[in-house]
């Protein structure tokens, strides 16, 4: 009882229905618009380290149908397990090739893409999602970016990510319509790199 009062007290979306509709429409403007900084405005008390976004986003998106991956670092801390199953009532996986979303603390530690489900050309949607938390969404070498949605060139600057992030999303664009989407978060922003986004470093 008493761990349960404690994941109620540390609550989810303030309101569950029109909170969720918020945030959804937050996550598909930045879909749509890759790069682009879209604000959470609804408040989550989250288990810390999740930041708002992040938790906002999950208890949005995940559900019963969708397995969850964590990283090492949210999968050492029991607390974020249980306010992901309290709340969001998703499974938890230890396969990366088998999760719909995967849970990334910090994306300086951000895993090989090919350790996660990029879908099939009959079923491409079957891919994983990565949801990875980073520093700064303003600062950091400028990343540009092109592709559906973003009319001539886009630029992001989201510091702790990996040195060879470009390469990896080349990568993973090319694979298109497999692949893997990503949502970066930064404390109560969210900034979404789709599949279909190709990126590179500036200058290069």
């Amino acid at each position: 009882m008493a761990l349960h009062a404690n994941l109620e007290s540390s609550s989810g979306l303030t309101d569950p229905v029109l909170s969720s509709q918020s945030v959804f429409r937050r996550v598909m403007n930045a879909l749509a618009r890759p790069g682009s900084i879209q604000a959470i405005a609804d408040t989550v008390h989250a288990s810390s380290p999740l930041m708002q976004a992040t938790a906002a986003v999950a208890l949005t998106l995940f559900d019963h149908d969708t397995p969850v991956w964590l990283d090492n670092h949210f999968a050492g801390i029991p607390a974020i397990s249980e306010w992901l199953r309290f709340h969001s009532d998703a499974p938890l996986t230890t396969d990366a090739s088998r999760a719909a979303f995967a849970l990334i603390h910090n994306g300086t530690n951000l895993p090989d893409f090919a350790d996660f489900a990029l879908g099939t050309p009959e079923y491409p949607d079957q891919s994983t999602t990565l949801l990875i938390q980073v520093e700064t969404l303003t600062k950091g070498p400028e990343l540009v970016l092109c592709g559906p949605g973003i009319k001539g060139m886009a630029s992001l600057r989201a510091g702790a990510l990996p040195p060879d992030f470009a390469e990896r999303m080349q990568t993973n664009s090319a694979l298109f319509p497999r692949g893997i989407d990503l949502l970066l978060t930064c404390g109560t922003e969210l900034v979404a790199l789709p599949r279909s986004t190709r990126v590179t470093v500036k200058g290069t």
